[in-house]
C-alpha cells in the first residue's frame, strides 16, 4: 500500500514548521496503527509511506483506517492546514533486500496512489477479487486505467467505507460490452463534461452544473436519444478523442465544451462532432456577462438540437422552458449542490442539503432548488443518514409537492413525489407521480429505475423490466441500484438464475446477499445460501427480518412472503 498526502507543497509553502511537526506526529500514529493490521511500514518517503501486508484484506481495512485517523486529527486544524490522504493497494510477487521492497508490483501501488481521489482507496483488480466479498465496502469499478511507466492497462476501483449510498453511485462492470450497445434509430448525443479553464479547481462546479443542465434539456425532447449524466460524466476524467467516447457509447453525435469564468463574465466554448464522419458540424463560443447564463443554456441546447437536424415540434420546444430563478445565486448555489449530492455519501449529502435551503432562501420560488432538497431528505431517511428519519420523509414530501406547484413542468418534482408515495405504500399515486416525471423527461435513466422499482413493488414486474432495460441503454455505466432493481422483479418472477446472473455483476455484492441466499435457497442449493447467509449476518449483525419485512413496499402480500420464505429457507 503507497499513501501520502494531497497537496503536501502547497501546506509546506504556507507553513511549514507546523505542516512538517504534524505529518510527523501522524506518521507515528500510523506506523504502530499499521501492526494491528498485521502490516509494517517498510519506508517513510517525504510525505508518503509504503507499506505491506500479509493480506488484501488487512491493507484495504489499514487504508481506510488511514483516513479515518487523518479526519479525526483534522477536527482540530484549520480549513486550510487539513492534511488528507490518498491511497493505492495492489497485490503481487516483490523484490526484498537491504533497502526496502522493489519491481512492477510496488510500482503499481505507486500509481494507483496518484490517481486516487482525496481520502480514497484506489485498489488493483487483483485486490479487489480477493476482498469483495469479505469487506463490506463499497466498490466502484473505475475502468482500465493507463498508469504512468506501466506497460499494460491496470483495471481499477476505488473503495467506499460509507456503503450505504454506494448503490446509487454511477459505475463501469468489468464485463461490460461496449461495443455490444445498439445504436438508437433517433439521433442519438452525448455531452461529454465541459473542462474549466479558469485553473481554480473550486470553480470546476460550474462546468459540472452547465453540462448537467444541457444533458438535463436536451433529455426533455422525445425524439433526440441522449445518454445519461453518469455514463458522460465517466469521461471526465479520461483524456478520449469524442469518436472513441461516442463508440464505446454507441451513439452518433458528441457534444463537449469548456468554461472560463472571470469575477463578472463567463466564456462557453462549445462543439458538436459527428462521430462517424469525425467532422465539427458546429461550433460556438459565447462571451457573456455571467448574469445572462441562463440564456446561454438555452442557446446551447438549440444549437445542439438544431445541428443534429432534429424537426421540434412547438409544444415539445415549449416543454424545454422551466421556471429559472429570479437570483442568480440561488442558481450557483444549485449547481454546488449538484456537485455534492450525486457522489451519494453522508457527508456530501449534508452539504448539497445546505447548498439546496441557501437556494430556496435566495429565491423561495425556485422549483428546482425544492425538488432537490426533497431529494437530500429522501436519501436521508433511506440510509439513516438522519436522528430523525420519520421528520426527513415527510418533510420530503411537503418539499416535492411544492416544487410541483412552483413549477408542474419540471420533472425532478414529480420523481421525489413517486419515491415518498412509494415507501408511504400509495401505489397507484406513485406510479401516476412517476408516468407524469417521464412524460416531461422520457430520457431521464434514474428516472425509469425509479419507476421500474415502484412497478416491480405493485406487482407489474415485466413492465419493470422492459423500463430497467430502458435505463441500462441510456445509462451504460449505470449504478448497482439498476442491477438491484432488476433482480427484484426476477425474484418476484421466480426467475431465480436471472437473479443469481444480475446480482452476481454488481460491483458491492455484499449488498445483494439476502436476494442471492433467497434465490439460492428457493433453487435448492442450499449449500450456497447458507454460505451466503452466514456472510451477510457477519455484515449485518443487526439485521431483522420481521422489521424488514415491515419496510418492504409490497403491493401484493404474496411477494412479501414469497421473499420471505425464501430468506428462512436459507437460514434468516
Amino acid at each position: 500500500m503507497f499513501a501520502d498526502v494531497v497537496g503536501y507543497s502547497r501546506l509546506m509553502s504556507e507553513n511549514e514548521l507546523d505542516t512538517y511537526n504534524t505529518l510527523k506526529s501522524l506518521i507515528y500514529q500510523l506506523e504502530s496503527t499499521c501492526v494491528n493490521f498485521h502490516g509494517r511500514v517498510v519506508e517513510v518517503r517525504g510525505d508518503g509511506i509504503l507499506a505491506l501486508f500479509e493480506t488484501a484484506t488487512s491493507a484495504v481495512e489499514f487504508g481506510v483506517e488511514l483516513h479515518r485517523i487523518a479526519s479525526q486529527h483534522n477536527q482540530n486544524q484549520a480549513g486550510s492546514q487539513r492534511i488528507k490522504f490518498r491511497a493505492g493497494v495492489h497485490l503481487g510477487e516483490i523484490l526484498i533486500d537491504e533497502r526496502g521492497i522493489h519491481g512492477d508490483n510496488v510500482n503499481i501501488a505507486a500509481r494507483l496512489q496518484e490517481i486516487a481521489e482525496p481520502e480514497r482507496v484506489y485498489v488493483s483488480a487483483a485486490v479487489y477479487d480477493q476482498v469483495c466479498n469479505r469487506l463490506r465496502y463499497g466498490y466502484e469499478f473505475l475502468g482500465p486505467k493507463q498508469l504512468k511507466n506501466i506497460l499494460s492497462p491496470v483495471s481499477t476501483y476505488c473503495v467506499r467505507s460509507e456503503v450505504a449510498g454506494a448503490t446509487m453511485a454511477g459505475t463501469m462492470r468489468p464485463d461490460m460490452p461496449g461495443d455490444l450497445l445498439e445504436r438508437p434509430d433517433t439521433p442519438s448525443v452525448a455531452v461529454l463534461p465541459f473542462s474549466s479553464n479558469g485553473g481554480d479547481e473550486s470553480d470546476s462546479w460550474i462546468a459540472e452544473g452547465l453540462t448537467d443542465d444541457i444533458i438535463m434539456n436536451l433529455s426533455k425532447f422525445r425524439n433526440l436519444f441522449i445518454i445519461a449524466r453518469n455514463s458522460s460524466f465517466f469521461f471526465k476524467a479520461q483524456s478520449m478523442p469524442p469518436q472513441e467516447a461516442a463508440r464505446k457509447l454507441n451513439v452518433r453525435y458528441v457534444a463537449r465544451g469548456s468554461v472560463r469564468r472571470s469575477s463578472s463574465r463567463i466564456r462557453i466554448s462549445a462543439e458538436l462532432v459527428d462521430a462517424s464522419t469525425e467532422r465539427t458540424i458546429w461550433g460556438e463560443r459565447f462571451d457573456r456577462k455571467i448574469d445572462d447564463i441562463f440564456d446561454i443554456l438555452d442557446e446551447v441546447t438549440e444549437c445542439i438540437v438544431a445541428a443534429t437536424a432534429v424537426m421540434i415540434e412547438s409544444h415539445e420546444k415549449q416543454r424545454l422552458i422551466q421556471a429559472i430563478p429570479t437570483d442568480l445565486e440561488a442558481y450557483s448555489s444549485v449547481l454546488q449542490g449538484q456537485h455534492h449530492i450525486l457522489k451519494y455519501t453522508r457527508n456530501d449529502n449534508k452539504k448539497a442539503q445546505v447548498f439546496y435551503q441557501s437556494a430556496l432562501e435566495s429565491d423561495e420560488g425556485y422549483a428546482r432548488a425544492a425538488a432537490a432538497l426533497s431529494r437530500t431528505l429522501n436519501i436521508d431517511w433511506r440510509y439513516s443518514w438522519t436522528e430523525d428519519p420519520t421528520t426527513a420523509f415527510e418533510q420530503a414530501l411537503t418539499l416535492a409537492q411544492r416544487s410541483i406547484e412552483l413549477d408542474p413542468t419540471d420533472a425532478r418534482g414529480f420523481g421525489e413525489l413517486g419515491y415518498v408515495h412509494l415507501y408511504r405504500k400509495e401505489h397507484d399515486a406513485a406510479i401516476e407521480s412517476y408516468k407524469r416525471a417521464l412524460a416531461l423527461n422520457p430520457n431521464d435513466a434514474d428516472m425509469h429505475s425509479d419507476f421500474a422499482d415502484a412497478l416491480a413493488h405493485s406487482g407489474d414486474n415485466e413492465t419493470a423490466i422492459t423500463h430497467l432495460q430502458q435505463a441500462m441503454r441510456l445509462n451504460p455505466y449505470f449504478p448497482d441500484q439498476y442491477l438491484w432493481h432488476l433482480g427484484g422483479a426476477y425474484y418476484n418472477l421466480k426467475r431465480y438464475d436471472d437473479v443469481i446472473s444480475a446480482v452476481n455483476k454488481m460491483n458491492n455484492p455484499t449488498e445483494g446477499q439476502r436476494m442471492l441466499a433467497a434465490s439460492y435457497a428457493q433453487l435448492g442449493n442450499m449449500d450456497m445460501a447458507r454460505l451466503i447467509a452466514d456472510k451477510h449476518r457477519a455484515a449485518h449483525p443487526n439485521f431483522s427480518l420481521t422489521r424488514w419485512a415491515k419496510v418492504l413496499p409490497d403491493r401484493l402480500e404474496d411477494d412479501t412472503q414469497h421473499f420471505v420464505e425464501g430468506l428462512k429457507k436459507a437460514g434468516f
